[in-house]
């Protein structure tokens, strides 16, 4: 999943050597923090939060199928 998220945040940004995800735990939740330079921050939100969500999106279908529990979160 990591490596997903990490693929395809590298290709949304203009400086993909910034891009980085820490993977944590809370209980039976794996947390994935996105890392971004600021400069990319509103190209991983997008317009109206669409592009994160799409992420989510793609993270919740991926866990599902596998029968895990996610989350992404942003973090400046």
């Amino acid at each position: 999943m990591k490596e997903l998220i990490e693929f395809v945040a590298k290709s949304l940004v203009d400086k993909p050597e910034n891009v980085g995800i820490e993977q944590r735990l809370e209980g039976n939740l794996t947390v994935l923090e996105l890392r971004v330079s600021k400069e990319d921050y509103g190209k991983i939100i997008g317009k109206q939060g669409r592009t994160i969500k799409a992420l989510r999106t793609l993270v919740s279908a991926s866990c599902a199928k596998h029968g895990l529990k996610y989350s992404l979160e942003v973090v400046e």
